[in-house]
């Protein structure tokens, strides 16, 4: 039990840590490029992003831990695992290419790339935990939102 706990911890810190270091990059541009660009009506207010990414960040790495805790050495975890750090660092590079590069287009390409792998990786979770692959759902939901929002934002600019 205490190694589960601790598997599921490690992951939501270092989820946590990402979106931490994704929104350091956000940052630089947020208050003054961002505002710049033309956006949809469907745009949500600035605030609303840190506390959905927050939640979004817990319930990924919890997700993780429980897939870690059915032994790395399995195949199948494996695989899922190295599945979702790949979508992990593709969702980290997302903020880097829009933010911190400010190229729209790339990002787009980025966070569709994300998209498909992120239902790989939820395939891959529920052939380990079906909780932990229900878990990233709601994930699932707000990458589809974001990239028909950064498709919108790339169109208008």
């Amino acid at each position: 039990m205490k190694s589960k706990i601790l598997h599921i911890s490690y992951a939501v810190g270092i989820c946590l840590v990402i979106g931490l270091l994704g929104s350091f990059v956000t940052q630089t541009s947020v208050n003054d490029w961002y505002l710049t660009l033309n956006k949809p009506s469907f745009t949500p207010p600035g605030w609303i992003f840190a506390p959905v990414w927050t939640v979004l960040y817990i319930m990924m790495g919890i997700a993780a831990g429980i897939v870690w805790t059915k032994g790395f050495y399995h195949l199948w975890v494996k695989t899922a695992l190295y599945h979702f750090v790949f979508q992990l660092l593709l969702n980290a590079s997302w903020s880097i290419v829009f933010f911190g590069l400010k190229e729209l287009f790339w990002a787009l390409i980025v966070i569709v790339t994300l998209l498909i792998l992120l239902i790989f990786t939820i395939r891959w979770f529920k052939v380990v935990s079906k909780i932990a692959a229900w878990l990233l759902v709601p994930y699932f939901i707000w990458v589809c939102f974001a990239t028909v929002l950064t498709y919108r934002i790339w169109e208008l600019n």
